[in-house]
């Protein structure tokens, strides 16, 4: 009984991280788009950006996720923007943890 516990529990483990690492992709995914809303957070602020291809990204902004408060920008509703990062879904919602904010317009 107990070694069907133990296996129950490592199959279970083993399931969590394969479909937690399948869900990250690599951190130079480009995502570009018009700001429809901004919800400030604690140490920076979250974006709500829809594509031409009418997806939207929720788009994590903050000073440490760029490198620090010399590439850091502030969005403003109405701006069109391309972001690089890492993307990753939820069960009905796109992100990315911007790493680096490549054009404002």
């Amino acid at each position: 009984m107990k070694n069907l516990k133990r296996i129950s529990f490592l199959a279970m483990l083993m399931a969590f991280v394969i479909s937690c690492t399948s869900m990250k992709s690599n951190s130079n995914n480009l995502v570009s788009g018009k700001v429809d809303s901004i919800e400030s957070g604690k140490d920076g602020y979250t974006a709500k950006i829809s594509t031409d291809a009418k997806e939207v990204y929720f788009a994590t902004i903050s000073i440490v996720n760029l490198g620090g408060p010399q590439n850091y920008k502030q969005l403003k509703i109405g701006n069109v923007v391309s972001l690089k990062g890492e993307i990753w879904k939820t069960d009905d919602e796109n992100h990315i943890t911007v790493k680096e904010i490549v054009s404002v317009k």
